[in-house]
């Protein structure tokens, strides 16, 4: 941990990729929970973390969210969230089973993958999920059409990975994956599998794919990059992987006390980004640390491109909404 107080250690500049933090499905999530606490009153229950973010979690909590992982710990008839990064159908029909008033915040990008599955399974095709077998976004995916999937990590599993028909495989991907890495897994299997069959549109979602051309876009210009994000969040660990792919140090922080001086000697310009989970108040929490303890005069952005995508709210809330307002 680090102090307010000035450092031996002097930085030149910082950089701040302009592509950072929250994105659509993110805001949405949050958004979310705040309405429906304001709606239907305290406590609403959040199954997951919605967003993989302490702070933000921690802030929701104080305004009367309650999270668990396990539905028993929900009371019957409770209101229930489910986090952005979606559910399988075996959590949905637990939760209705227990009678709860489901409310489902899954990014809509998320939602795409579900269906996708569904639909390839449907057509008895073996699909190959992308992806990190235990995040939670995966899990949930996976829940689809279990019968039917098998998830693939890596380029070297994808060299062994064996199905029953050659003729009928497809991949779909987690959102949140290495634009790079994932392209590795797809070439190996389309070099085994002549005939896989590709999602009409990226399973990776554009915040994901934004973020880590923004990092590749800064990494000539700085020694060392932080990237602002939870330890559990898989599109900030992303961003360090593609800064240190490049030849450039790169740690995941949660917040500004976890910036270490021994990472800084000899740092001379210095990069900053977030993951699509982090908050705008972190990040301006680290610049106020890099120009109070390491003498940062010069902070510029670096634009690559720009975000304007929203995504309406679930209609389960839009419906209370309407109800609270008739």
């Amino acid at each position: 941990m680090t102090s307010q107080a000035p450092s031996t250690i002097q930085i030149e500049k910082l950089i701040l990729a302009k592509i950072r933090g929250f994105c659509a499905g993110v805001v949405r999530a949050i958004d979310v929970v705040e309405k429906a606490l304001g709606i239907c009153g305290k406590p609403v229950y959040v199954r997951h973390e919605i967003i993989h973010n302490r702070y933000v979690v921690d802030e929701l909590r104080k305004k009367g969210a309650v999270f668990v992982e396990d539905l028993a710990e929900v009371p019957e008839g409770s209101w229930l969230i489910f986090s952005a990064h979606g559910v399988g159908p075996d959590v949905v029909a637990e939760a209705k089973a227990r009678n709860l008033k489901i409310i489902d915040a899954t990014c809509p990008l998320v939602t795409k993958v579900h269906l996708e599955a569904l639909a390839l399974a449907k057509q008895d095709y073996t699909i190959i999920l992308i992806g990190h077998k235990d995040h939670v976004e995966t899990i949930g995916t996976l829940g689809e059409a279990p019968e039917h999937m098998i998830v693939v990590g890596s380029a070297r599993e994808a060299e062994s990975v064996t199905v029953k028909d050659p003729e009928k495989i497809a991949y779909l991907t987690q959102t949140t994956l290495s634009l790079d890495d994932t392209r590795e897994v797809v070439a190996v299997l389309k070099r085994r599998f002549p005939k896989l069959l590709s999602p009409k549109k990226d399973d990776i979602c554009y915040a994901t794919q934004n973020r880590q051309n923004a990092v590749k876009a800064m990494v000539p210009q700085v020694d060392l990059l932080l990237v602002l994000g939870a330890p559990n969040s898989s599109n900030s660990n992303r961003l360090c992987e593609v800064a240190r792919s490049h030849g450039i140090r790169s740690h995941l922080i949660e917040r500004a006390a976890d910036i270490e001086d021994a990472w800084l000697d000899g740092v001379k310009t210095l990069g900053l980004t977030s993951g699509a989970s982090a908050p705008e108040i972190l990040v301006q929490e680290v610049v106020a640390l890099a120009r109070n303890r390491y003498g940062v005069k010069s902070v510029e952005e670096l634009e690559t491109v720009e975000e304007n995508e929203h995504f309406g709210l679930p209609h389960e809330l839009v419906k209370l909404m309407k109800t609270r307002d008739a």
